[in-house]
């Protein structure tokens, strides 16, 4: 039976690009299995509507209200409302106009401001509600609920009072949204012996903390000038010419803008700089050690787990971020190799890189 998904989720140059990117990934299996699915979004700047009409699917992009604009200073904010663009409600009445002649057999949301009063506000317009989420701070009325971001004694209680008996909860890395080739490569990859010569940056679709630049800073120095860099920013990043000056101000350093996939640069990457969030799982499933500053509170917890674990080097929240605490962690990766290597099999022990097959399987088993 073909299905028809429709997916709620936002992007802009302060929300970043990550919960759009998430949800074309599910959409690209579910269409290679035969499925449809289009898009409702926010029209935002930033919307990355060109991108998602550019992979044929339907889109329908909501106006803007210019008096209620997302500002910089909301970027990493805990009021999560502000990221909708106006009331809730409003919102709803918006996404009922424009899903209720295509009668989706699921509707996915994927947005920290919405919450189970905008899903009841929909539930009749389809035959069921998925969410992906990774916040666990309000309650859903969903018959599927994903959250990747989770490794920890405490998953099986994450949300324990916020969804119904009935909703099915896919929790931890097993479900990580990755594109297929992060599976495919990983197969094929070999060890890596934790000897560092080349280093990636990255740190999301948008980079409202310049942590591009501050990590590029950082290795300008005279110790790193060996080291060969891959330089990647995102379509929505506030600055590229600064990035470009200092890519170019240095040897053996390259920029990248736009990629469709992180995952060959990754692949020949020795060490990585860059922030929480999705790319955390690409980088497990290859393997690649990583300094990870946060760059929203909600990542947080996560980083600190995977620290603890030994997965990555976490170096707190942007705003405490300095120059001399990116060269120190980068100086002592350098300086272990083994202990790099070590920590490369582990972090391939944590996921097969299949998250996407699970959840479009699971999805399936549920339709109505």
């Amino acid at each position: 039976m073909d299905v028809l998904v429709v997916f709620r989720a936002d992007a802009s140059v302060q929300i970043g690009t990550g919960h759009v990117m998430r949800c074309l990934t599910l959409a690209d299996e579910l269409t290679r299995q035969g499925h449809e699915c289009r898009f409702v979004c926010r029209e935002h700047e930033g919307h990355l509507g060109d991108l998602i009409a550019s992979k044929g699917y339907g889109l329908t992009l909501l106006p803007s209200r210019s008096d209620n604009d997302l500002h910089t200073t909301d970027s990493g904010s805990d009021n999560y409302a502000l990221w909708l663009g106006g009331p809730w409600q409003e919102d709803a009445r918006q996404t009922l106009d424009a899903l209720t002649p295509w009668q989706p057999d699921w509707l996915v949301v994927d947005h920290y401001a919405l919450d189970a009063d905008w899903e009841r506000a929909l539930a009749n317009a389809v035959g069921s509600i998925m969410v992906i989420d990774d916040l666990a701070n309000r309650p859903h009325e969903c018959l599927l609920l994903l959250d990747q971001n989770v490794l920890d004694s405490r998953i099986a209680k994450r949300y324990e009072r916020l969804t119904s008996e009935n909703c099915t909860l896919l929790l931890g890395p097993k479900y990580a949204l990755l594109r297929p080739e992060y599976a495919e490569l990983a197969k094929s990859l070999p060890k890596r012996d934790g000897v560092i010569s080349r280093v990636m940056i990255f740190v999301g679709g948008s980079d409202p903390y310049h942590l591009t630049e501050r990590y590029l800073r950082a290795l300008t120095a005279p110790e790193f000038k060996h080291l060969f860099v891959d330089v990647v920013i995102g379509k929505n990043h506030p600055a590229p010419a600064n990035v470009e000056s200092l890519v170019e101000a240095r040897a053996r350093t390259r920029l990248y803008s736009g990629l469709p996939s992180l995952a060959a640069l990754m692949v020949r990457a020795d060490l990585m700089l860059g922030a929480g969030g999705a790319t955390n799982w690409e980088r497990m499933c290859l393997g690649l050690y990583s300094v990870v500053t946060s760059v929203a509170s909600n990542q947080n917890e996560i980083n600190r787990t995977l620290a603890d674990k030994g997965l990555i080097e976490f170096l707190g929240t942007e705003n405490k971020l300095t120059d001399m605490a990116v060269a120190h962690a980068i100086e002592s990766v350098l300086q272990n190799p083994d202990v790099n290597a070590r920590r490369s099999a582990l972090m391939k022990n944590i996921m097969d890189g299949r998250g996407t097959e699970y959840v479009v399987r699971k999805l399936l088993e549920k339709t109505r």
